[in-house]
Parts: structure tokens; C-alpha cells; sequence
């Protein structure tokens, strides 16, 4: 499949230069050509599914002609060692768990599959990727975790000093090997700009390979499709049969993003509430 600019001022590319650019070169945000719908026989029977088995029938949709099924199914499932859940909270409300992973973040999903989808690109290759990511806590936990230890890619993590939980802190400045901490004089924001005018230094792109990890890239954000779908099979465990309205507490709209992909896929979603700070 191929991969558009959100610009539409560059030619479109491959998955795996999408993943391993994370931005376009006119500032777009990579999307996929289409959108796969999934047929009717899935959601028939999508309540006997594990998550496992719902994600990799997902992930075809997104990534199976640039993958080989085998491999596309290892990756799948070497990513989601962990369970999401859904409780029950009272009446009609219920709760989608999504603190499970290694981190405690949602973000274990798209980090991990990330992960192994570039490590997956980069095999037998001399190309050294350098993957940046700007995080207020819980994105540079989740991607120095995920991308800990794999060959070929040095992750550094910007934070901004005094302003992220010391556990997280501790996440990813404690784990040496291909992961460095950069801690910023400054906020959020500040990272991330810092992250963006990387991707737009033309002579440090010329020497470097960057990319970000950050939910700009389709291989962060695509993957928490996944558990959207896991969502509804595991309500249809429960017996409820209606569309799902789906609340989602949102920063920079990623993790809601991937949920309207899943609507557009056929998930049977009512509606999204976007949850933000005034």
C-alpha cells in the first residue's frame, strides 16, 4: 500500500519509508491510501477471537501487502504479551484497560508494534535509524521500553525537566544500552518543537536517518486500532449488542484517530467523544 502526505505536495511512498521517515518532507502526516473495510463474517463471530487473533486480522488490513503473513502474525503477536480488558463499571458504563503493558501505558501497543515493524525493515541492513521522541511521561516510557535492545536503532527521549512523574523518569533514564534521555530546560511543547525542527534541518537529515516515535508516525498510532476492536468483541462477550459509544481522554487526538480508523474499517461505533483540557 502506499502511504500520502496529509500536505498532498510529495509523491507518495512505501510503508516502510513512511515508518522510517515518520514525516514528510512538505510537513504532512503520513496516511495510508485506503481504508480497508472488514466483512460482516468477522464481527459475527469477532467475540471468539483473542485479542491476539482480532489484531492480526486488523493489522492485515493496514500492513498484510507490505508484510509477509507470517511475519506480519509474529510481529502481532510478539507485541501484545498483554491483555486490555474490559471492565465493568456500573450500568451502562464500562472501562477499557489499557495499562496492562510493560509500562502502564496504552501507549505499549504502538510503541511495541513500532518496534518491531522498523527492526523488522532494518534486518540484514548496515542503515542506522535514529528514532526522537518528545514526551511529557508516558510515550517516551512506552517507546524506550519497546525499542530497548533492538539492533541498529538509538532511540533519544526529550522530556522536559520537573514537569514528568518520577516513576516515569525513571522509565527511560534508567535503561542505558540504545536509549538516551535528553531532559529540556522548558515544557512539552518546547520538546516537541525541538523534535520538529530536526525533521526540518535539511543538513542533519542528510547525515542522519530520523524518525519519529512520537503518534505523527503510522506505525505508532495505526496499531491502537487494535484494541478498539478488542473493545466491542469483549462487550459482545457480555451480552451487549449495541453500538458503543467510546469516550477517550486525548492529548494530540492519536489515540482517537486510530479509533475512527477502526470505524471506517466497519467497527460498530455510535460515536467518539473527544476528552481534552479546556
Amino acid at each position: 500500500m502506499k502511504y500520502y502526505s496529509t500536505n498532498r505536495s510529495v509523491p507518495e511512498v512505501s510503508l516502510r519509508e513512511a515508518v522510517t521517515k515518520g514525516i514528510a518532507n512538505d510537513r504532512g502526516l503520513f496516511m495510508p491510501g485506503r481504508i480497508e473495510k472488514l466483512p460482516d463474517s468477522f464481527f459475527e463471530k469477532i467475540q471468539e477471537l483473542s485479542f491476539r487473533e482480532i489484531s492480526f486480522e486488523v493489522a492485515k488490513k493496514f500492513f498484510g501487502e507490505d508484510v509477509p503473513e507470517d511475519n506480519l502474525k509474529e510481529l502481532v503477536y510478539d507485541t501484545l504479551t498483554f491483555d486490555c480488558p474490559v471492565i465493568h463499571i456500573q450500568d451502562q458504563i464500562y472501562a477499557l484497560e489499557l495499562y496492562h503493558g510493560p509500562t502502564m501505558a496504552f501507549k505499549d501497543v504502538g510503541g511495541r508494534f513500532m518496534a518491531r515493524l522498523l527492526a523488522y525493515f532494518l534486518q540484514g541492513q548496515q542503515e542506522r535509524v535514529n528514532v526522537l521522541v518528545a514526551t511529557s511521561g508516558d510515550t517516551g516510557s512506552a517507546v524506550a521500553n519497546g525499542f530497548l535492545g533492538v539492533p541498529g536503532i538509538r532511540v533519544y527521549v526529550l522530556y522536559p525537566k520537573g514537569l514528568v512523574s518520577e516513576i516515569q523518569e525513571k522509565q527511560f533514564t534508567t535503561l542505558g544500552q540504545n536509549i538516551t534521555a535528553l531532559e529540556i530546560d522548558g515544557t512539552f511543547d518546547d520538546c516537541q518543537r525541538l523534535v520538529k525542527s530536526a525533521f526540518l534541518d535539511g543538513e542533519l537529515r542528510s547525515s542522519l536517518t530520523l524518525t519519529s516515535a512520537n503518534s505523527i508516525n503510522v506505525a505508532r498510532f495505526l496499531p491502537q486500532a487494535f484494541y478498539y476492536f478488542n473493545a466491542y468483541a469483549r462487550m459482545r462477550q457480555k451480552g451487549v449488542e449495541d453500538e458503543i459509544v467510546v469516550s477517550v481522554p486525548s492529548g494530540n487526538f492519536g489515540n482517537l484517530t486510530a479509533g475512527l480508523f477502526a470505524k471506517k474499517m466497519g467497527l460498530p461505533v455510535r460515536r467518539f467523544i473527544a476528552a481534552n483540557n479546556e
